[in-house]
């Protein structure tokens, strides 16, 4: 990987960092703004980013990438939201969400599903609001889930305890004031 610097010398059998994992995010973020790779392409390869064990596993994602321009102040995968104002929203497949993803729902219905998603990292932040809507949320099946939100007149579901597994951490935040937040593991049929 002759074009990204910080790994110029490293020992691939060397630890990936979290900071690690961002800078090749980064690339890859620009190599999609660009052209240099399809969405599709995009999200196996942050998928294989986050998932990155060691500077060797991190190498061939960009060796074929010139090096990012200008690295993000705030990396890309930092924030994500989603909201259904007087609607509804489905979201599900394979999409990217952020390290701290906003979900909203007011006089609405906002349906995601983050089983097929790329989560940026071992622990993701959803901070789930209803005022007069409905959330429903699906997390992957191995995903250890935390609730650390709150609920008014409404009703507050979350599922999925302590996980079994080496799945993400999710921590649900939040709050549900005259609506109706689920939250459950797997895949509901």
């Amino acid at each position: 990987m002759t074009s990204l610097t910080p790994y110029a010398g490293d020992d691939p059998a060397q630890r990936a960092s979290d900071a690690d994992r961002d800078r090749v995010a980064a690339v890859l973020a620009e190599a999609l703004a660009t052209g240099r790779l399809t969405s599709i392409e995009h999200a196996d390869r942050l998928d294989a980013t986050y998932s990155a064990v060691t500077i060797g596993d991190l190498i061939p994602l960009v060796k074929d990438l010139p090096e990012a321009s200008h690295p993000p102040a705030v990396p890309s995968a930092e924030r994500h939201r989603v909201s259904a104002v007087f609607s509804k929203i489905i979201r599900g497949g394979r999409w990217v969400a952020g390290r701290h993803t906003e979900l909203s729902s007011v006089f609405g219905a906002l349906i995601v599903d983050l089983s097929d998603a790329v989560l940026p990292g071992r622990e993701v932040t959803l901070e789930l609001n209803s005022f007069c809507g409905k959330l429903i949320v699906t997390v992957p099946a191995n995903a250890r889930v935390v609730d650390e939100g709150s609920a008014l007149f409404s009703k507050r579901l979350v599922t999925g305890g302590s996980g079994d597994g080496d799945g993400p951490l999710i921590r649900v935040t939040g709050n549900a004031r005259f609506g109706k937040i689920v939250v459950y593991r797997g895949t509901r049929r």
